[in-house]
Parts: C-alpha cells; structure tokens; sequence
C-alpha cells in the first residue's frame, strides 16, 4: 500500500515538472542493450551543448523514472523521501534554469502494462527500441508478447516525434508498421539507414610491448557519407547496436557523423557489460554480470570464441541461472550450453540449479565431462576457479541479477579494492544480499 501511495505521489510530480519545463524525453526499452544505448545516448547528446540528464543506473521503473525527472536518488528513509517531494513541489513552485533540456529515460518492462503506464507519465519525443528477446517469459508467455509490450513505445509517438528501431532484429524492424512518428533505423543490415561496416576488434601496443586490445572499430554510415569509430574497450560487434542507437539520435539532433564520431570516443560501457579486467595470476576477466538472457549469453559467448590468445593459453565461461524464462527455462539453458561448447572451451563452470541445463547442453553438444563444473552458489564457484586458473587464462563471468556473478568476478579480480569503481551492485544496499 504505501508504495502504490508513492508511487501516485511520484507520477503526479513528475508529470506536472514535465508539463512545466517541457524537455524533449527520449525513451529506450528492449530486452537487451537498453543501459548501454542510454550511456550511449547520453554521451552523444552532451557533444551538443545541450542540457542532458540520464537515467541512472537502472533507474528504469514506475519508482525510478520519475526519480529521474524529478532529479533524485532513491531513499531509504522517510527524510530522504521528504526531501524527493521537497524537491518536487520545489520544481514546481519555482522555476529551476539549469533543469535539462533533454531526458534520456531507461524504460523496462518486467510485466504487460509497463511501457503504458511510463509512456503516460513521460510521453516521449524519440522513442528507441534495441531489440527483442525470450527475457520476463514468466510474466509475458511469448516473445510475441514481449514485442507487443516494448511496441507500446513506438506507437504512442505523435507523427512529429521519431522512432529509432534496431532494423536487423525482425520483430523491432516490423515496429515501423506500428507507429504514425517517422523511423530511422539502425544496424549492419543492407536495409537499415544508419549502418555500421566492417567491425573489427582494435589493438594498441603496451608499456612493455605487449599487444592489447583497446576496444571495436567501425565505420558508421548514413546518406552515404561514412567515418570511422572507436568504441574504446568495448568487446563484441554486439556492443555496435548501442553506438548505432545514439548515433541516430545524434542525426535527428542534426549532429553530423564527425561530431558523433568524436562524442563516442568518450563513450565507455556500463559497469559489468562486457568489460574487460585484469585477473590473478594474469589473467583476463570478461566481466558481463550486469544481467543476462539467452540472446546476451550467445553474444557473450561469441566473444569469449573470437577473443585472440596466445597459443596454449585457456578458456573458460562461467555461467550462472538466466531467471524469469518461463517455460523457455530448460531450453534456453540448454542452448546456451551449446553454443559454449562450439565456443572451444577449457572449462565451463555452471552456477546455480538452472544453469546445470548449460551443462547439460554442453555436455550433449560434445564438451568433456571433465571440463564440466557445476556449483550451487557463487562463493564456491569463485574459490574454485582461484585454484584452477593459469597465468594468461581468458575467463568470461555472466549471470541474471539475481544470480550476483560478480562475486566471483571481485574474488578473482587482481585489484580487488577497485570493486566499487569497477563491478555493478557494490552499493550497501545489495552487499547486504
């Protein structure tokens, strides 16, 4: 009851700080990509002198966007919350000059009804969409259903906002039909209209002279001009998508491809999204624990697969539960373990009740048993690998929230002090889970 009482208090602040200030809002959902397009997004809006505020962390929820309109944090105490109101009527009463002038606004979707309720409380000038994948099945049945929930962003928009559609995902690309705004999609498709080419992973040389990798290259493409791009330590053609989302909305902002360009060398990818870190015994840490999903753990996957290493050094994936897949539970599991298994691992380390099906689909696939590990919980599986692991080994680390992966990340990590600055859900609040 009392967060139904806030959460009405929130909306009706927030909606009435919109009507008065009147920011452009750009809205981003999808299943998977929504953060790191938002970080994205962000980071190429500020390269117009523009007044920009974005959703932090994942402050994607009936509780968190307007938190963010309203510019504050989220309390956990009756003060903190006085004050968000405060700050509200504040906004109101007066009038706050430096308030943004553009929103960049996560919007997560976790039950039918979602999108509606945030697109009614923050109606949205551009409305963006990476993708569609089986994620929350527990709640939506279908993926089918799940497009129809995310679709709700796009046909809301009146016919003078924009749609931003990820055009080489069939079920985003078929949105365009679905909303009366104008489309500019983006991919590496052929019929896409903001397109990157040539990806490739880019090196830099050492202190000492070792090779590194410093993060993908691209060329970005549209009305055919082309320039190229640096995505500094991003890992994965996956990883393009979000450049590509802010760079079409860099264009409807009408900044041209060398101002984009330019802005998303300043781009860096949220906290345990694919980010690359040093390991004992020198060893390397693809740390992707944010989240995970089917879709995200193949690309993760294909990564780990392409990653260069000197010959007779190891690979290993650990890999915990994928949670709210519904009936697509087993399944999806069980796909994933195959694609490890084609990934040429060392070992694959599972943890979790529902990750022992990526054993099962690896082990099936063709993957040794004796590279097969399996464990119930994290601290385990992190003292494991500490005794496992060789100088030069490549470990990739994924796994739903819930899951807290990067405690096996922080227990294998060189600079463990670093935590804070470099894993996802340090704060008090989740250490206490």
């Amino acid at each position: 009851m009392k967060k139904k009482i806030l959460q009405k208090i929130l909306k009706i602040l927030a909606k009435k700080v919109l009507n008065k200030y009147k920011p452009d809002v750009i809205g981003i959902t999808g299943s998977v990509g929504k953060t790191s397009s938002k970080e994205a997004i962000y980071t190429v809006l500020k390269g117009s002198k523009k007044r920009v505020r974005q959703t932090p962390e994942s402050y994607n929820n009936e509780i968190g966007v307007p938190l963010t309109i309203l510019g504050m944090i989220l309390p956990y105490t009756f003060i903190g919350w006085l004050k968000v109101f405060i700050r509200g009527f504040g906004l109101i009463l007066s009038r706050d000059k430096s308030y943004p002038e553009i929103l960049v606004l996560e919007m997560a979707a976790d039950h039918p009804g979602d999108i509606k309720y945030l697109t009614e409380l923050a109606p949205c000038k551009i409305g963006v969409v990476t993708a569609i994948a089986p994620v929350h099945l527990e709640f939506f049945r279908t993926v089918e259903n799940i497009a129809k929930e995310k679709q709700v962003l796009v046909s809301h928009l009146k016919s003078d906002n924009w749609a931003v559609l990820n055009g080489d995902d069939d079920l985003t690309f078929e949105m365009q039909e679905k909303t009366q705004a104008k489309v500019l999609t983006f991919g590496f498709l052929d019929r896409v209209r903001v397109k990157a080419k040539e990806p490739m992973i880019s090196h830099e040389t050492g202190t000492q002279g070792q090779e590194l990798i410093s993060g993908m290259n691209f060329k970005l493409s549209y009305k055919g001009s082309a320039v190229p791009v640096l995505l500094s330590g991003a890992l994965g053609e996956h990883q393009i998508y979000s450049a590509l989302a802010a760079a079409t909305v860099g264009v409807i902002y009408d900044l041209n491809l060398v101002e984009i360009s330019q802005a998303l060398r300043n781009y860096r990818s949220p906290r345990g999204r694919m980010n690359l870190i040093k390991g004992i015994k020198h060893t390397l840490i693809i740390d992707d624990t944010y989240n995970s999903s089917p879709k995200a753990a193949f690309a993760a996957i294909e990564v780990l697969k392409k990653f260069p290493l000197k010959e007779g050094k190891r690979k290993f994936a650990v890999l915990g539960d994928m949670l709210e897949l519904g009936s697509f539970t087993r399944e999806g599991h069980e796909e994933v373990g195959r694609r490890a298994f084609e990934a040429g691992l060392d070992g694959l380390i599972t943890v979790g009740e529902k990750a022992r099906d990526i054993a099962v689909g690896a082990r099936e696939a063709g993957l040794s048993q004796d590279k097969i590990f399996t464990f119930s919980d994290t601290s385990k599986a992190g003292q494991f690998l500490q005794q496992r692991i060789k100088e030069g080994d490549l470990i990739l680390v994924k796994g739903s929230q819930g899951m807290r992966m990067e405690k096996i990340v922080k227990e294998i990590m060189d600079e463990p002090l670093k935590a804070n600055e470099l894993l996802v859900r340090q704060d008090e609040s989740w250490e206490k889970r």
